[in-house]
């Protein structure tokens, strides 16, 4: 079974296996530099049986050891062979994954709280261990290759406070403002009035008290609070990482929700990742570990929900590979920094590990992306072109 599942995933690459009881397999067309492994036998039940979850699971708990490469080296592999390029599949396996994605993501209030504490409200110190100095954790925008990520990051605010065309005063909401970065610069840079709302207890601390250290407190205002239950009009709407915490389920309820909060003129830019292959099921291992109630949706799924709450799509934008930059800084800022082994065990580090090559491995091999959409409730709420994002992006990094 090893041989069978070694020809499906490795078809590139330079991959040596070790097995319990000393024997060897191969696999590859020899190409690259060599990796070699070395797994327990309960390693190997839990590969064959569960790929997808398997493999993670071998690496965190240590039953999959490196002797030649590493994890990223053995990932990639995988990725160039395809074995994560996206497959529609027969009609049955659609229907299982709708059904698995519906169970995966019914994310009620309850449920939400407690997903999003299991990954946010780990600790604020993990997160400032990769992330940039604004602890930016979605996808930035590299204008130019060469970028660090604190200007990649610094780019990606100004591509989406051009798009939201603020105007001093303005009142915005932030639907899942993290530990306020992007409230904070549209507050400074555009004079916004801003509410960011979230519903991890360690951001919001956080968050809060850069707004005081910013001197912006009587701009921006931080609360904890699911977003279904605000009841106020905001003229501009900002949602960055957070649609894909919303789950499949609630998609039109978010647009919806999106709609009854933005002033008549009002309008949104909604950024989050997506899959290029339409709707699917989340990976196995992100699920049970990472991101329990996670789900990454196709465009399909969002437009669908856009239209059945009528709303306006004034403008997409789908940006490829920018995220798989973005995490491969952090996976190198992650692997880099001296301290995690310090502040958490071998096997917590392995699974950050895993989840961060992972990440990188989506973006990079397997049909991830990441989409901005723009939504206004008036067909007129907008300028009739898109000059005014070129302009005030290059204002904003002036």
């Amino acid at each position: 079974m090893i041989e069978a599942l070694l020809n499906k995933m490795v078809k590139v690459g330079n991959l040596t296996v070790h097995l319990p009881g000393g024997s060897v397999k191969t696999a590859g067309d020899g190409s690259g530099p060599p990796v070699v492994m070395r797994i327990t036998g309960k390693g190997l039940r839990r590969l064959v049986s569960n790929p997808s979850l398997g493999l993670g699971e071998a690496y965190m708990d240590g039953d999959l050891t490196l002797d030649q490469g590493t994890l990223w080296d053995l990932l990639e592999i995988v990725g160039k062979s395809g074995g994560r390029t996206p497959k529609r599949g027969s009609w049955l396996t659609r229907t299982r994954k709708t059904v698995k994605r519906t169970v995966q993501s019914i994310n009620d209030r309850i449920a939400s709280r407690r997903n999003v504490a299991h990954h946010y409200d780990v600790s604020n110190e993990l997160y400032r261990r990769f992330l940039d100095k604004d602890m930016q954790y979605s996808c930035a925008y590299f204008a130019r290759p060469d970028m660090t990520l604190e200007e990649a990051q610094a780019a990606k605010k100004a591509h989406i406070g051009a798009k939201l065309n603020i105007t001093p005063g303005m009142k915005v909401l932030d639907i899942g403002s993290g530990w306020g970065g992007m409230a904070l610069t549209l507050a400074a840079d555009h004079g916004a009035k801003m509410t960011g709302v979230t519903l991890s207890t360690e951001q919001l601390a956080l968050a809060t008290e850069r707004a005081e250290q910013a001197g912006l407190s009587d701009q921006v205002e931080f609360r904890l609070t699911d977003y279904r239950d605000l009841n106020e009009t905001f003229d501009r709407i900002v949602s960055v990482g957070m649609l894909e915490h919303v789950g499949a389920p609630n998609f039109r309820t978010y647009f919806e929700t999106v709609k009854k909060l933005l002033a008549d003129d009002g309008s949104a830019v909604i950024h989050s990742i997506g899959r290029m292959s339409g709707p699917g099921a989340t990976n196995a291992f992100t699920q049970k570990y990472i991101f329990p109630g996670g789900y990454i949706p196709g465009l399909s799924e969002i437009v669908k929900a856009v239209e059945e709450a009528g709303l306006w799509i004034t403008d997409i934008e789908i940006l490829r590979l920018h995220y798989a930059e973005t995490c491969k800084h952090w996976r190198m800022r992650f692997l880099a920094d001296p301290d995690i082994p310090t502040m958490f065990d071998a096997r917590f580090r392995r699974m950050w590990e895993f989840y961060l090559c992972g990440a990188e491995l989506g973006f990079r091999y397997g049909g991830h992306m990441v989409f901005q959409i723009q939504v206004a409730r008036k067909v007129g709420a907008l300028p009739m072109t898109r000059d005014y994002m070129v302009d005030g992006e290059r204002q904003g990094r002036n």
